[in-house]
Parts: C-alpha cells; structure tokens; sequence
C-alpha cells in the first residue's frame, strides 16, 4: 500500500515541493521508495549508482536524499563525501543492511543524518525524511494546512471543504482527488498519474475509476458555478481557478 499521511504538507523555502533523491541499484526498491514519496506530494529523481547520484544532486537540489550504503561504483561514503563539497547541510537518510552495524556507525559517524534497515516500512522512510527536513529548517517553509485555488479552499487538517464560503460534503476518496489537483493546480494530471497518487501503486484498477471520481468532484465542486475542473482530451484533468 502507498504511505498515507494527515500531516500538513511540508514545503520549500520558495513554497515549491520538496525535492528527493533516491539512490539504490535495487530497481524495485527505488520504484517503491519514489511512488511512496510522490504520494507524499514531494518531487523525487531516483539513480541507481553514485556518481549518477553525486551528477544528479548538482543538478536537481534536493532537500534530502536516500543513500544506499552498498552501490555499484562509489559506496555511501564515497557517495556523502562528494555531496557534502557542494551541500555540507544536505540531510541523508542512509539505507543499510539489518546485521551491518559497521555500515549504520560508519555512516552516522562519517556525518550521515540518521538511517533506516532492510527491510524497511515506507511508513517509516516518510516519517524519517520528515524529520530531517524539519531539523534542516531554514530550507523549509511553515507547513500550510489550507490548499486555496481561486475560491475553493480545502483544509487537510480538518478535511474541511468549501466553495465561495459554502460547505462542500466529500467521501474520502474524493477528498484525496480534490487534495492532489489542489496540490497542483494548472497542471494537467495524467490519470495514470491520478490512479498512483490517489488509489496507490497495487491498486490494479482502470483508469475509468478516474472519469468515474472526476464526475462526482465536478458535481459538488462545479454544480451551478463556473467550472475549476477541466478535460484535457488525451492529457488527463487540469484544476484552475474559474475566469
């Protein structure tokens, strides 16, 4: 299952998504970790060896990364050395092996942020990350629990929603949709991109389930009102503040 969440969502300095970097040669394990931090709404870039890791930080700026301690080429250690030329204050999150105490007081030593074990929960790399980024807090903006585009205001803390000052009654599905075209608002979301985000990775449904939960979304949100939730035809759904 992807990584569910109440808590408000964490931002950059400039109010842009946080970024991620996540660094392991296990394909899966990265596609796993990736789709759990999306989800968290965060930008993520994913490599599969330390040198990508060390190119790839330069160019993308994250506010954390993700570091295997056993890679390819460079190990963690190689890996957190290069980073910490150009970003001493880069918070890393190393993954290490369940018996490789070394690796874990290694890393730590060496001027790692904290680590997690194989295997390991989503749940906890989130909650993790979360943490490094708070105590790394001049990079972070205060979390913000209100998401407003145009008039419609939706508030993830007490999952409050309204339209022009008017209530707006949601299942919890239709909340997470509104939630995640909020969260991105002028962007055209593929309904691939919905279904991971808002039904999880294993979900294995169709992506009619979309057109299915967007109708219902345009019923309460749009009913009577200009429309904010628009068709791209062949692109997927845009979410904007009505003209």
């Amino acid at each position: 299952m992807a990584v569910t969440t109440e808590e408000p969502q964490l931002r950059r300095a400039d109010g842009g998504k946080l970024r991620m970097l996540v660094v392991d040669d296990e394909q899966t394990l990265t596609e796993l970790v990736s789709m759990a931090l999306r989800y968290e709404g965060w930008e993520v870039q994913a490599v599969n060896d330390g040198y990508s890791a060390v190119r790839v930080a330069r160019e993308f700026d994250p506010d954390a990364v993700v570091l295997d301690m056993m890679l390819p080429d460079l190990n963690g250690l190689e890996v957190l050395a290069k980073l910490r030329e150009t970003a001493p204050t880069l918070p890393v999150l190393f993954l290490t092996a369940k018996d490789a105490v070394e690796d874990r007081v290694a890393g730590l030593t060496a001027g790692g942020d904290d680590y997690v074990t194989k295997p390991f929960s989503l749940e906890e790399v989130v909650a993790r990350l979360r943490g490094l980024v708070r105590r790394n807090a001049q990079h972070v903006a205060p979390a913000r629990s209100q998401l407003v585009v145009g008039d419609l205001t939706l508030d993830e803390d007490s999952h409050e929603v309204s339209r022009a000052g008017v209530e707006i009654s949601l299942t919890a599905t239709e909340f997470e949709l509104l939630r995640y075209l909020m969260r991105n608002p002028r962007r055209v979301l593929s309904k691939a991109q919905i279904l991971d985000r808002v039904w999880s990775y294993d979900f294995g449904g169709q992506a009619n389930v979309v057109e299915l939960y967007i109708s219902y979304l345009r019923k309460k949100i749009d009913a009577g009102r200009e429309p904010m939730i628009h068709t791209m035809r062949g692109a997927g759904y845009v979410l904007k503040p009505a003209v």
